[in-house]
């Protein structure tokens, strides 16, 4: 339409140039046009005139808003604000005539204004380079007061003359719209012209507010968007990381919903449950417990009133094998479904029991202190100990029509007796020896300072539950079946036997000597040796027991006789 309505105005004016070539001649030849010909062409003239300007604004307004609609496509389908931004900055220039542009956001750390972009007709743009030199007036004007600043001459404009840039730089043509995001200014929009001087109108002040307002909402689009991928990145990365925690705990873990459908089962569950998480996802807790389904809805049912969490042990047969489960059950917090932490007890289970048969057989220390038994060495170390033997009953005073196997009954109940008697007391039992029991006091797997007092009362202790035995079987025995020996001195103890094969035990003539002394007891009898009277009354004799001495003894491997002494309950 523009051109056409330039070639209509050559017409005319060619038109107007041919009549008054006409007009000229007839007035020679004394001919006269009438004057009002004249006066209209000339008066089309200036209407097409006019028409081609009107024309040549709309055109511009028209690519204007063309201008706006292609950026607010680029905001709907473009998050990289910085590229669109300097595209849309170069159309910006070149719609509105300008010489510069730029456009200064508040950086949100520091609070500072900085340059986001900047577009200049002579020189390539300016992106961490030196600052751009602008008219800070202008700038401080636009927002503090937060409206749109246009001047067609701001080297004159009364309101712009306090400000030393604008005169050093000569500037004429300056428009500054302010960037706002709900309701705070947080940058602005400059152009400027330096070389002439009323180069914007309303026109591009409307053009540059509403380029502002679409900007405005295509960085707040882009935060947005940064915003909800760094979530989604953290959230990622947190269900990465969850589910890789999910997959090395070493405990099952089972999550359900509100109607206890599971949502959640872990690696280690598979394993304990011999189940794939794929095949159970979505099945109800139950299907998977079929065995405890009773106590598991009872529990659920607490869980649900209390809201809180519940333990319970329980067996199942799996595929492949019978395991023994602890399962601990809590509410999700904020959710209405359940967590359930399984931990596989079989192997527990089945080192419990066979300590409960080892423990049958060995000492309770030893097999508590099995790992401070195999850190000692062969040949084991020398320290003070009290040593106790016990005859429990003589053979020989058996009924002789005994079987061996009533034999073997019969001495156990007297084996039995000692045993918790000696336990009583701390002892440990070395060794059974048929009718007879050996057992230590203050070895390494029982350190105790009063050792030799802990053997007499053990030896005390073993009388009287004799005594009450004897009342049990309807017996009277005079003297009484039982003697015990004691004795107190340095042996060494520890590990015998070879590297496959080992037994923890104490050798040396303190051992001796006790089994001696329990050899020469007479029936009934408790002697201790001049050692084990000297280490009780080194801090006063006790009130609880007697001490008589007896007459001394010749034992085998002695060249002196051996001071004893019988004990008695005080």
């Amino acid at each position: 339409m523009l051109s056409e309505a330039a070639q209509i105005r050559d017409l005319i004016e060619s038109c107007v140039m041919s009549l008054r070539g006409q007009y000229d001649w007839l007035k020679s030849q004394g001919v006269a046009l009438p004057p009002a010909l004249m006066h209209a062409v000339e008066q089309l003239s200036a209407e097409v005139t006019t028409l081609e300007k009107a024309i040549y604004h709309d055109q511009t307004e028209l690519g204007q808003l063309r201008f706006l609609v292609q950026m607010s496509a680029m905001i709907n389908s473009s998050f990289d604000v910085d590229t669109m931004l300097l595209q849309a900055m170069d159309v910006i220039t070149d719609l509105t005539r300008a010489e510069r542009g730029y456009i200064i956001l508040q950086n949100q750390a520091t609070g500072e204004f900085e340059f986001r972009v900047a577009r200049e007709s002579d020189v390539a743009p300016k992106q961490g380079g030196s600052t751009p030199t602008i008219s800070q007036t202008i700038i401080r004007e636009v927002l503090i007061s937060g409206e749109p600043l246009l001047t067609d001459n701001a080297y004159q404009d009364e309101r712009l003359q306090t400000g030393e840039s604008i005169a050093q730089m000569v500037l004429r043509s300056v428009l500054c719209v302010p960037l706002r995001h709900k309701g705070q200014i947080i940058g602005v929009v400059y152009v400027d012209n330096r070389l002439r001087a009323g180069v914007f109108t309303g026109r591009e002040k409307r053009l540059l507010s509403a380029f502002a307002n679409q900007m405005s909402i295509a960085m707040e689009n882009a935060r947005l968007f940064a915003s909800i991928a760094a979530t989604l990145a953290e959230i990622q990365q947190m269900k990465r990381l969850m589910d890789n925690v999910f997959a090395s705990i070493g405990s099952g873990v089972v999550t359900t919903d509100a109607g206890h459908n599971i949502t959640l089962f872990n690696r280690a569950a598979e394993n304990i449950l011999q189940q794939q998480a794929g095949e159970v996802i979505g099945q109800p807790l139950v299907g998977i417990m079929p065995n405890i389904s009773a106590d598991m809805n009872h529990h659920l049912a607490q869980i649900r009133e209390r809201g809180d969490d519940q333990t319970l042990e329980a067996e199942l047969q799996t595929p492949r094998r019978r395991v023994a489960l602890s399962i601990k059950l809590s509410p999700l917090r904020g959710e209405s479904g359940l967590a359930l932490v399984l931990d596989d007890m079989t192997e527990k289970k089945v080192g419990e029991e066979t300590l409960r048969i080892i423990r049958r057989y060995l000492p309770p220390e030893m097999v508590d202190n099995i790992h401070t038994i195999s850190r000692l060495a062969l040949g084991g170390e020398k320290r003070e100990i009290t040593c106790l033997f016990v005859e429990v009953r003589p053979l020989e005073t058996l009924p002789p029509h005994y079987s061996p196997r009533a034999v073997m009954e019969h001495l156990n109940q007297y084996l039995s007796r000692a045993t918790h008697s000696i336990h009583q007391s701390k002892g440990l039992i070395d060794k059974y020896m048929g009718n007879v029991v050996m057992a230590l006091f203050n070895s390494q797997l029982n350190p105790m300072k009063d050792h030799a007092l802990r053997a007499i009362s053990a030896a005390l202790d073993l009388r009287e539950a004799f005594i009450a035995f004897y009342r049990e079987q309807g017996i009277n025995p005079d003297p009484h079946f039982y003697r015990v020996g004691i004795h107190t001195g340095e042996a060494t103890l520890g590990n015998v036997g070879s590297l496959t094969r080992r037994e923890f035990s104490a050798i040396g003539d303190t051992i001796n000597l006790c089994k001696r002394l329990e050899e020469n007891a007479q029936s009934g009898q408790i002697l201790i040796s001049e050692a084990t009277y000297q280490h009780i009354i080194a801090g006063g004799q006790p009130d609880h027991i007697r001490l008589i001495p007896g007459q001394p003894l010749q034992v085998k491997g002695r060249r002196q006789p051996a001071k004893v002494y019988e004990v008695f309950k005080a």
